[in-house]
């Protein structure tokens, strides 16, 4: 009689690696595979994980092709393919994934106890297929500028919220209330699964609602808006963002590349949002934007 017991060795998992510069949030989403069973980030390689049964050239060709959607296009070196048996998929989550300071923020998988100093604020977040553990620039830029952004009477709406990490840093920063939107239920299932975790109530409301979807986000009535999202849904949603400023709210825009600053700065300037400050860090960009009235200078 046959046993039923897998054979240790047998492989379960296929791991791609994407040396790109992607956010791998965005990818996940241009990918839109419920068959992606995880993610995570370092420096320019994206990890992505997928169970032998749920990856086949179908899939490596919808890779490819929300790649450049992205505007990446990959040299064959830059896309590594390897089966995993099942014991080294844990192993992999547990060895690589490891706490980072963002800043004042201390980001850390369950699974890592980190020693906290006084002035931290701790973020626990594991890797999910809603990736966004704070790791890319994009997220990062936004982190460390937070804390001279948010005060105790900030109502802080996050665009395309991913795992819900910007919403919960404002939180954590004093902001009254916060509501995070994304397009991707799945993306919501899983911050909201953050938020239980990290303790939140109801000051942080989380939506399934498109960057454009104005209904929810006008009636919270922000005071500063975040969005950290690609180039073309911050050309696509600059209408809806923009909207925001008029209403006196400040405008964070992340995700960018400093390549595409005057474009976006054009469509937002046409739309009534005009730069205030901007930063930058390792090649990608974040705008602070706010109507005529808000502007220095």
């Amino acid at each position: 009689m046959a046993s039923t017991t897998k054979e240790p060795d047998r492989v379960e998992w296929v791991q791609v690696d994407v040396a790109a510069t992607v956010d791998s949030a965005e990818l996940l989403s241009a990918l839109g595979d419920p068959h992606v069973s995880g993610a995570w980030q370092e420096e320019h390689v994206v990890h992505l994980y997928w169970p032998e049964v749920g990856w086949g050239s179908d899939t490596l060709k919808a890779l490819h092709n929300a790649l450049e959607r992205l505007g990446v296009r990959l040299e064959p070196s830059s896309l590594t393919i390897n089966r995993l048996p099942q014991k080294d998929w844990n192993a992999e989550w547990a060895r690589r994934v490891e706490p980072i300071r963002v800043g004042r923020f201390v980001i850390r998988p369950s699974w890592h106890a980190v020693a906290l100093q006084a002035d931290d604020l701790e973020l626990v977040i594991d890797p999910k297929q809603a990736f966004g553990t704070g790791h890319h620039a994009t997220t990062q830029l936004l982190l460390e500028w937070l804390p001279e952004l948010i005060g105790p009477r900030d109502r802080v709406l996050d665009v395309g919220t991913g795992s819900g990490i910007l919403a919960m840093a404002a939180l954590k920063l004093g902001a009254s209330c916060a509501l995070g939107l994304d397009n991707d239920a799945v993306a919501v299932d899983c911050a909201r699964d953050y938020a239980c975790a990290n303790g939140f109530d109801d000051r942080l409301q989380l939506d399934v609602l498109a960057a454009t979807d104005e209904t929810a986000s006008a009636a919270f009535a922000p005071t500063l808006v975040l969005a950290n999202l690609d180039r073309q849904t911050l050309l696509t949603a600059a209408q809806a963002l923009s909207r925001h400023a008029a209403r006196g709210a400040r405008l964070l825009l992340s995700g960018l590349l400093a390549d595409q600053r005057t474009e976006i700065e054009e469509i937002y300037g046409r739309n009534g949002a005009y730069l205030i400050r901007s930063r930058e860090r390792e090649g990608w960009l974040a705008l602070e934007l706010g109507a005529m009235e808000g502007c220095e200078g």
